[in-house]
């Protein structure tokens, strides 16, 4: 009786067992048609996009503008199909997906997808206020005594100019772009944060993390950690700051230093306080080359990228930088405004940080895996390389300083690495903090809360009766929204790859001044570890794989805090 039993008990597990094998590979069948009814939609549309706001970056023509905010309609569209979001629902819901690739293609495309729940029409109206917000920061010059000044000649105006009169001439003027902006980007966030509701989420900067797969308290609770880990040593190097520049410019006391005193137009960057002139090792340099042989050199061509770059100012081009991939098959493109200075040398070998990560990116990975592990990922692949310009090691590698000159600014070219971090570190506070209040209440006085905020995180006074919209000058604010936090992620990832890389690549136990140039098992292993994955694994096991342990805060600490 009982092996009658365990026969028929065994019949029905092989009938059940049928049955959802054939359930799963009816899934998996709909989950694949799908996927590639998708791509041959999304593919096409993709690159024109993407080549059309290349070109509006570049002309700055309203027409080049135009286009792009029609193509990036047109994407929207194709993420706004509420028919597409329902049948992904129900394959996400029915857990019958078991392949891993396909699993991860299917939570890419879900959370793209949940854009379908939203109102079509304020999508596209989110899209046509961004693009012409976009065009006035693009078009806009700042204007000083009937002279039209570039945003490279008002750092340079800044950063050199010892008349604090005209300091403060230029960087009021600079400022004018937020009042040409700020009713314009008020409502755009208002219009984000009635999408997000629509969504089911607080609020668009509570969207934004978590579609992009980030947990906002998780987020909220490491930026509190950051400020506890360099409060003090940001107020010990902020002393010695003020203390320098009340000599600098033969003033009173700190109390008479202004934001326009800090050598750049929002303390983002580190002052130059160090008896260290880096920009003389570049000026007459081509950084262009320099970067291209950098690269070579570690087994990370650019040449071809080079080659599709626009890399030099013109009129009506964006002044700012960024690296794009027009088709996520190996055609990326950097753009920039290069200067010989140390600035541009650090901000070409960022940029083409986030190229080499793009274009190594295995080409065999379906196309919606053919990104970073996450735009962070990115950012710390980015930081790791610009680092180096201010690397003495680096500069007698690439730059070709003797050992001598290199011996004798060592120490000073680490002060400005830390400094240049611990001061990034509290701008990017105020960044983060002052977004995510914006988002929960767009209508209190924003003017207000951001000298708040760069006084309680920057430790720099505002300017005496000034009320004027300051937020909105950083263009992220207004066209990459909820974004910059991701920058300090990317620099503790740097940090934590940095040690990995040096301890376990190359195998040294000089954790100081390793410029990697040359080392091809560099090269190697990012490109094996980290590019080649791209969006395969989610972001922390990508992390875990590649150096033992997921994200953590520490090592960027030790290299810089402790």
């Amino acid at each position: 009786m009982k092996n009658i039993k365990s026969l028929t008990t065994i019949a029905i597990s092989v009938i059940l067992m049928a049955g959802c094998t054939s359930k799963q590979e009816n899934m998996k069948r709909e989950l694949t048609n799908f996927i590639h009814k998708h791509d041959s939609a999304l593919i096409p549309l993709y690159k024109q996009t993407t080549l059309a706001s290349w070109d509006a970056a570049i002309t700055g023509k309203p027409e080049d503008f135009q286009k792009a905010e029609d193509l990036n309609i047109q994407m929207m569209a194709l993420y706004s199909d509420k028919e597409s979001l329902k049948k992904l629902e129900e394959i996400k819901v029915s857990g019958l997906i078991t392949d891993s690739l396909l699993i991860r293609q299917l939570d890419v495309l879900y959370r793209s997808f949940l854009m379908a729940k939203a109102d079509t029409a304020k999508l596209i109206a989110m899209v046509r206020m961004g693009t012409v917000i976009e065009q006035k920061y693009g078009n806009f010059r700042t204007e000083v005594r009937g002279k039209k000044l570039s945003d490279n000649d008002v750092e340079e105006i800044l950063g050199s100019s010892k008349d604090v009169k005209y300091q403060q001439e230029v960087w009021e003027a600079q400022k004018k772009i937020g009042t040409v902006v700020a009713d314009d980007v008020k409502k755009l966030v208002k219009l984000r944060n009635e999408v997000a509701k629509d969504l089911g989420f607080k609020n668009y900067h509570d969207m934004s993390l978590t579609l992009s797969d980030q947990d906002p308290k998780e987020v909220s609770a490491l930026f509190d950690e950051l400020d506890n880990l360099t409060q003090k040593s940001f107020a010990a190097v902020k002393e010695d700051i003020d203390t320098y520049f009340v000599k600098y410019y033969t003033l009173k006391s700190k109390d008479e230093l202004r934001p326009w005193n800090y050598q750049n137009r929002f303390f983002q960057e580190a002052p130059k306080i160090y008896d260290v002139d880096l920009d003389k090792y570049y000026k007459d340099k081509d950084l262009e080359k320099l970067t291209s042989d950098y690269f070579a050199g570690i087994g990370l061509p650019i040449d071809d990228m080079l080659k599709k770059s626009d890399l030099y100012e013109k009129p009506g081009k964006n002044q700012h930088a960024f690296c794009t991939d027009i088709d996520n098959a190996g055609d990326v493109r950097v753009l920039c405004n290069v200067k010989p200075n140390q600035y541009w040398m650090n901000t070409m070998l960022h940029e083409y940080g986030h190229a080499v990560y793009d274009k190594n990116i295995d080409m065999s990975l379906p196309f919606v895996l053919r990104d970073p592990a996450h735009t962070f990922t990115t950012e710390a692949i980015a930081m790791i390389f610009g680092r180096v310009s201010s690397n003495p090691q680096w500069l007698k590698d690439m730059a070709g300083i003797s050992e001598g000159e290199k011996m004798k600014i060592a120490e000073t070219c680490f002060k400005t690495l830390r400094l240049e971090q611990l001061v990034f570190s509290r701008w990017s506070q105020v960044m983060y903090r002052f977004e995510k209040e914006m988002y929960k209440n767009p209508d209190q006085d924003l003017n207000n809360l951001w000298w708040d905020l760069v006084e309680k995180y920057q430790m720099m006074k505002r300017p005496a009766d000034r009320n004027e919209p300051d937020w909105a000058t950083k263009i992220h604010i207004a066209t990459y929204p909820c974004y910059y936090h991701n920058y300090l992620l990317g620099e503790l990832l740097a940090s934590q790859l940095y040690y990995h890389i040096v301890g376990s690549v190359i195998k040294s136990d000089d954790y100081k001044f390793q410029s990697f140039a040359g080392k091809m098992a560099v090269g190697e292993y990012l490109n094996e570890n980290i590019f080649k994955p791209g969006n395969r694994w989610y972001w922390n096991e990508m992390i875990a794989k590649a150096t033992g342990e997921k994200l953590t805060a520490k090592y960027y600490a030790k290299q810089f805090v402790d």
